[in-house]
């Protein structure tokens, strides 16, 4: 069956799939979740930001009660002014606000493009086949339908599409091949082959089909499709936190517990040096002194790594899965469709002696006429490029290619049999034309063949039989698995980031050779099975390594779902995205070094700005602990290096730093740290250099511009 592409009919939006900053509308949009998220049910699954919201209540409920109780008196042996304590609460608030907004713009980001994946969704009526004709010529015709809502339809239901309709349900396709619009889905507008038999055989429910017929078997139940997860995770709702993310939280968890624990301590000692410090003002000491700037990021910092894979078409089904692609020390890859173009082309020809270049190029240019193979394509485009002049109209019955024959070619009118194919079965034709090859044609025809072979390429035998002339051999066609543009520098890159690249192919250990040293790649499998995929992923996982992987067929399953990062085609058949833990919209396999890049990405994000916000801390204490007790103890003084104008003033300005800092750093947070592959000892210089030395300066910068503010206020 011929697939005829057709303009689509009023495709569904394609999904936003790039984003650059930070607009006021996302802000506004996402105020309301903001304040919504205020609520300790939400909160506790943060303890820094949890520690910050009873702060602010108790500091608010303080405020209220001073006015009644005579005014909020001294703290460390200095008068606190009478709005004080109501400003403290008011930042406090503000600071939980800030960190919820964080989290509110992260999640909304996302929610565009699950309003376009929701109106995919819309039940459309199918034709699901109830009975058979047996004397019907193709299965589409043979199938008796009839027509029910779509989600109606059950797992292992068959329904029948046609062009123009839009496919009900998640699905295989069992019989028949057509070009199907997944816009709604993919953000592509070109559309894709979907044929049974293969890798290319999934379709999902929502996409249309613009050519042609189809039968679907059904394979997900009503609720449970591709798109139902793929809003549930763009929204957030299903993402998990990852071990590295709940090792943190336990980390911020303690450093939040110790500050408590200092924060009690430190009223029985002013109180013993006759200076009692107000709760107001131990409220705020603990608040800058526990890691706000990461709890408060924390979780904003995660969603928008799986964010940025949305952006870019992959979409990751656990976080665990984006955190663990930066960890990767070992990257499998299929050789083709990855590595190379897949379809080898026609790049050269080699005659045997007594023959044209142009004798033989123009033989299999036309026995290659009708042959709708993309290596056969290749071989009328290379005699095209050649200056030959072919009409596509040449009459003559085509010889298809069979399993058993290995051949394929072109009978004409005339008499005259072209036959191209794998060299043993042209020599076998030829022999039985009663013509075999001379022992001169025999070694020169190896010679060739076996040049090819070893170069990584594939020879194509090329015979013709003419009335009234001998049958006999007219040379080699050299068939390329092309290596793509650029790979050879992109795992030059990978070798700088420390990760260690396998090829996997079904090829010969002499082709695999060949293509892996042309391609750059540090190791090869040739003649892979399942078995020894999965196989070669446990070693390397025993060997201490984690290991990402690509494929889109069945029989990648069992590696995809071994492998640390199994990335499946959104082509692919559904056992393979239902064994993988991320699925590319795009089907592009080169886009797992992607992957990997955002997930180190994540990785580096999450380091700096908590070396950020640790630095960040130790420079309040600068500000705090002399304001708290230099009224005391003069001597403390000396530590007051910002020159604050007065302990109100300092504590004051401190808190608003705290919040503030928050807002500034959720750009960086959401569209993450610039990754560049240097070794691991580089990196942490310039983390601790940028972010380290930086999280010390900013703050007394900042609460020294903040104080030279708040000393205007009367009673500062």
């Amino acid at each position: 069956m011929t697939a005829v592409i057709q303009a689509p009919e009023a495709p569904a939006a394609p999904p936003e799939t790039k984003r650059s900053g930070i607009g006021w509308e996302q802000v506004r949009q996402a105020v309301p979740g903001a304040v919504r998220r205020l609520s300790p049910r939400h909160l506790w699954h943060n303890p820094v930001m949890l520690i910050v919201w009873a702060g602010a209540v108790l500091t608010t409920a303080i405020a209220v009660i001073e006015p009644f109780a005579g005014g909020p008196g001294t703290s460390g042996g200095t008068q606190v002014p009478v709005a004080f304590t109501a400003i403290i609460a008011v930042w406090l608030w503000l600071t939980v606000l800030f960190a919820n907004l964080a989290e509110a713009i992260a999640e909304g980001r996302g929610r565009a493009q699950a309003d376009s994946l929701r109106a995919t969704r819309t039940s459309t009526t199918a034709q699901r086949v109830h009975a058979y004709d047996a004397d019907a010529d193709a299965p589409a015709e043979r199938a008796r339908t009839a027509a029910v809502a779509s989600s109606d339809l059950r797992l292992g239901d068959h329904v029948v599409v046609t062009a123009g309709e839009l496919i009900p349900g998640d699905g295989d396709v069992v019989w028949g091949v057509a070009s199907v619009d997944e816009s709604a889905i993919t953000g592509e507008s070109a559309p894709v082959i979907r044929e049974s038999g293969g890798d290319r055989s999934a379709v999902t429910g929502g996409t249309r089909v613009l050519s042609d017929r189809i039968v679907v078997r059904i394979t997900s139940k009503p609720g449970e499709t591709f798109v139902d997860r793929m809003i549930s995770l763009v929204e957030g709702a299903a993402r998990q936190k990852t071990p590295n993310e709940i090792a943190l939280d336990i980390l911020l968890a303690s450093l939040s517990i110790v500050f408590v624990l200092v924060a009690l301590t430190l009223n029985p000692i002013a109180s013993y040096a006759a200076s009692p410090v107000s709760l107001a003002v131990l409220i705020a000491l603990l608040v800058c002194l526990i890691p706000t700037t990461i709890g408060a990021l924390l979780s904003a910092i995660g969603i928008a790594g799986m964010d940025r894979l949305v952006q870019r078409g992959v979409l990751a089904m656990s976080g665990r899965a984006v955190e663990a692609a930066g960890d990767v020390t070992t990257l499998l890859l299929d050789k083709t469709g990855t590595i190379t173009y897949g379809n080898r082309r026609a790049t050269d020809v080699v005659p045997l002696a007594g023959v044209t270049r142009e004798d033989l190029l123009r033989a299999a240019a036309l026995s290659s006429l009708a042959d709708p193979t993309p290596e056969g394509q290749s071989i009328v485009e290379l005699a095209r490029a050649e200056g030959m002049t072919l009409d596509a109209r040449t009459p003559g019955d085509v010889v298809p290619f069979t399993a058993e024959t290995r051949m394929s070619g072109l009978d004409r009118p005339d008499g005259t049999r072209i036959r191209k194919g794998a060299g043993s079965a042209v020599r076998a034709w030829l022999a039985a034309e009663g013509a075999p090859l001379s022992e001169a044609d025999a070694q020169a025809l190896g010679a060739a063949t076996d040049a090819i072979a070893s170069s990584g390429g594939t020879p194509l035998v090329v015979a013709i039989a003419a009335p009234g002339a001998p049958a006999r051999a007219l040379g080699v066609v050299h068939l390329k698995d092309v290596v793509k543009e650029g790979l050879t520098e992109r795992f030059a890159e990978l070798r700088a980031m420390g990760i260690r690249t396998v090829m996997i192919t079904g090829d010969n250990p002499l082709t695999a050779a060949a293509i892996a040293k042309e391609a750059g790649v540090d190791d090869y499998l040739a003649e892979a099975t399942p078995e020894q995929k999965l196989a070669l992923i446990r070693k390397e996982q025993e060997g201490g390594s984690l290991v990402a992987m690509t494929g889109d067929g069945t029989n990648d399953a069992p590696a995809l779902a071994q492998a640390d990062v199994g990335v499946a085609m959104h082509s692919g058949t559904s056992a393979a995205k239902e064994a993988g833990n991320m699925v590319d919209l795009d089907s592009d396999p080169t886009k797992l070094i992607d992957i990997v890049r955002i997930g180190k990405q994540l990785l580096i994000t999450r380091g700096a700005l908590t070396t950020f916000s640790i630095a960040n801390d130790v420079a309040k204490y600068f500000a705090i602990i002399p304001a708290m007790f230099m009224g005391v103890f003069p001597g403390l003084g000396v530590l007051n290096v910002m020159g604050l104008h007065s302990p109100a003033s300092a504590v004051l300005s401190a808190v608003i730093f705290n919040a503030l800092v928050i807002v500034a750093l959720i750009p960086l947070a959401l569209k993450g740290v610039r990754y560049r592959p240097v070794a691991a000892s580089q990196l942490l210089g310039r983390n601790l250099l940028v972010y380290g030395l930086g999280g010390l300066v900013a703050p007394f910068i900042g609460i020294w511009l903040l104080d030279l503010v708040v000393r205007l206020i009367p009673g500062f």
